[in-house]
């Protein structure tokens, strides 16, 4: 064929083409806004939460649905909306324009409450639902209660779409496992009572004070797998992925695999997303991860565990920062299933629960505890300043000679309350903190050069204390690097390992060594440490806090369950002055007397969690204004405002701190029991309506603040 006639062939070609596509029965490119489309016949709107965490959005908002839609549009489903156009963008009775977003439909209705002209939903972004009407019910509980918007907490209860993990099917559900024995269960008073409440379908709710040693995972592997053999699913919360990983191998050991799912974000978007789906599609009865686990789309709920609650990490930092506790205790009262809270130690709120009525104790005999614990030992400032030992090297002669004896055996476990090398510096002869001439900011050492301000950055060559005149600096409190090397030089042929932020140790052989880690990162040793030293016991009981004495005791506590029994030889030596209420409770290993007598003083001072409270932060006139238009309730007491600290450029900055350089002031509001919920809401209503006026509003509201100073 000549050329000639393959060019007076090609546009022939490209018509047939283009009539062979025309009649093509395919699906056509969707309008952006389905300007003319035929709407579903029934159940035409469709009712949305769009993704807008802003408060004075914090509704549901209607929407048309097209009929090409109508079957994937299905309630709990991702969808994107258009979101913004005013009401004079409107064409063939259809509200146009906007800006797309994400949101969740949640509902089909006939007929909309709205009486002007509907948006069309733009897409369906995946026929998965995703968000069921209990998941629903509960993120709006959380948002009420934590002054809150529905959007936010949704942010946090539904993770981001995976596209791979939602294409693949989820394993077909296992039938009910066998009820399990005991066990260990049996050290405890009513813990074999508790398991068979389980097995047989009841509700039981208990703050479970758990016996020092290696066998808590295990105990709530069958306290779950007690509830997936009644035909119902559980939820296990707790704080970190190295505590997850445990409960992880306990549940797997005790149901097999196939039987649960682990949700932390170490497994990566994919994984995660497709654990999480298998819960939601029911393929899986029981969910075990870190914070986010709380919303866990867990059917027929049956149990919700919480384990060390006093952990900071179960703390969401991302509005509108509900705590796990909190939301698994809404969950056990909406869906009226078991709850478990269990610790080593013992919260003021755990003990609140008992106190109330609300839940029961669930702990050993004083027998079983002896045998459990081991022995403490105290050292006080008295024994330090007679203690030539302690004065060279910091570390008193029982230190050494614990850790010397506990070499012969196994492992030593050495907490220091921070990191670093030598983060705060004091006067030797009285203690008092070392401060900067200039903006009285902590003076610093770092890597043993000169002093210089923490704060401002001057240096202090001739500074001498403003007590008593010494010119001689001690550490306030020795990093976990410095504690390393004293003790590396006092035993030269012992391996020493470190353990904290940088880098958190999981586990740790049975041989001998010493192993220095902050609070918190603390790794569990193959048959247990044989002693622990706890240093500086008294820096962690100086902080500013109301939490002090509890978070002091919660962090021994947890380090010297790590630790052998008394009757292996097992001992923990803690740094810290005898007679204060912390260090008594932990010679007696008695957490939970010690938050006893912490909730009788705080309902004596209105403090929580006998009352609640709210914190309102933000530059002065704003708090001012704020706090003058938010109609608290009548028994409101505000406490403050008093300044916060400044944060420098280029310091560390923290959750919730206010911009750098800038002078924000902070105020409390408490109210009595029972209006905890009218404060969140007046809070709710009137940053709302500041937000609706217009303007960026730069004061921040957190309910139920951990640290309150």
């Amino acid at each position: 064929m000549s050329s000639e006639n393959e060019k007076s062939d090609e546009p022939e070609q490209l018509a047939l083409i283009r009539e062979t596509v025309r009649r093509a029965k395919v699906p056509r490119a969707k309008p952006r806004t389905w300007r003319g489309a035929a709407l579903a016949k029934e159940l035409p709107v469709a009712r949305v939460v769009v993704n807008k965490g802003a408060l004075h959005l914090d509704q549901f908002f209607d929407y048309a649905v097209p009929e090409e839609l109508d079957e994937a549009a299905r309630p709990g489903v991702r969808v994107r909306v258009r979101f913004g156009a005013g009401a004079h963008q409107v064409r063939g009775g259809r509200r146009e324009g906007g800006r797309l977003i994400d949101g969740f439909l949640v509902e089909r209705r006939a007929e909309s409450d709205y009486s002007g002209p509907l948006a069309a939903l733009a897409d369906v972004v995946s026929p998965e639902p995703v968000l069921g009407p209990e998941l629903l019910g509960l993120a709006r509980a959380v948002a009420d209660r934590y002054a809150g918007s529905l959007a936010d907490v949704l942010q946090l209860a539904v993770p981001p779409r995976n596209a791979t993990a939602e294409r693949k099917p989820s394993p077909a559900p296992l039938p009910p496992p066998r009820p399990p024995e005991p066990g260990s269960w049996t050290r405890y008073e009513r813990g074999p009572a508790f398991l068979d409440s389980l097995a047989r379908g009841g509700a039981p709710r208990a703050v479970w004070n758990a016996l020092p040693g290696p066998y808590w995972a295990q105990e709530i592997a069958r306290a779950v797998a007690a509830t997936l053999a009644s035909g119902r699913g559980a939820l296990v919360v707790v704080p970190d992925g190295r505590a997850a990983g445990r409960v992880d191998a306990a549940l797997t050991e005790v149901l097999g695999e196939g039987r649960h799912a682990l949700l932390t974000a170490e497994a990566g978007p994919e994984k995660r997303y497709a654990q999480w789906l298998a819960a939601r599609r029911g393929a899986v009865r029981a969910v075990v991860g870190t914070r986010a686990a709380m919303f866990a789309p867990v059917r027929d709920l049956g149990l919700v565990v919480i384990w060390d609650d006093g952990d900071g990490s179960h703390s969401e930092p991302h509005a509108p920062q509900p705590h796990a506790r909190e939301v698994l205790l809404l969950r056990a009262a909406n869906d009226r299933c078991a709850f478990l809270l269990g610790s080593t130690s013992c919260t003021v709120e755990a003990a609140q629960l008992v106190e109330s009525g609300w839940a029961r104790p669930l702990d050993a005999g004083r027998e079983q505890v002896r045998r459990a614990a081991p022995l403490i030992r105290t050292v006080g400032d008295g024994e330090l300043a007679r203690d030539e030992a302690a004065r060279a090297a910091r570390l008193p002669s029982l230190a050494w000679q614990t850790v010397r004896e506990g070499l012969k055996t196994g492992p030593v476990l050495v907490q220091v309350p921070r990191r670093g090398y030598v983060p705060r510096l004091a006067c030797e002869r009285c203690r008092t903190p070392a401060r900067c001439r200039h903006c009285a900011g902590p003076l610093e050492a770092p890597e043993q050069q000169e002093l210089r301000c923490g704060w401002c950055g001057r240096g202090a060559p001739d500074w001498h204390c403003v007590e008593c005149g010494s010119a001689r600096l001690r550490a306030q409190v020795v990093g976990a690097r410095r504690t390393a090397e004293e003790l590396g030089r006092a035993f030269p042929a012992v391996p020493v390992r470190t353990s904290g932020r940088d880098h958190v140790l999981d586990s740790v052989p049975g041989r001998p060594a010493l192993v220095v880690s902050t609070p918190g990162a603390e790794p569990v040793a193959e048959g247990g440490y044989a002693a622990a030293l706890l240093l500086d016991g008294w820096a962690m009981l100086g902080r500013p806090d109301l939490r002090a004495g509890e978070e002091a005791l919660r962090r021994w506590i947890d380090a010297a369950s790590l630790v052998r029994g008394q009757a292996e030889g097992g001992t923990v030596v803690v740094v810290a002055e005898p007679t204060l209420r912390p260090v008594q409770a932990l010679v007696r290993w008695d957490p939970v007397g010690h938050a006893q007598r912490e909730l009788a003083e705080r309902a004596e001072l209105g403090f929580p969690p006998v009352s609640r409270m709210a914190a309102v932060t933000g530059p002065p006139e704003a708090v001012e204004g704020f706090l003058a238009a938010a109609g608290l309730p009548a028994d409101a007491e505000v406490l403050g405002p008093v300044p916060l600290p400044v944060v420098r450029p280029g310091g560390p900055r923290r959750p919730g701190d206010p911009p750098q350089g800038e002078q924000w002031e902070r105020a409390l509001v408490r109210v009595p029991p029972g209006s905890g919920a009218a404060l969140a809401a007046s809070l709710k209503q009137a940053r709302a309506g500041r937000l609706a006026r217009g303007g960026g509003d730069p004061v921040r509201i957190r309910v139920d603040p951990p640290d309150i100073g």
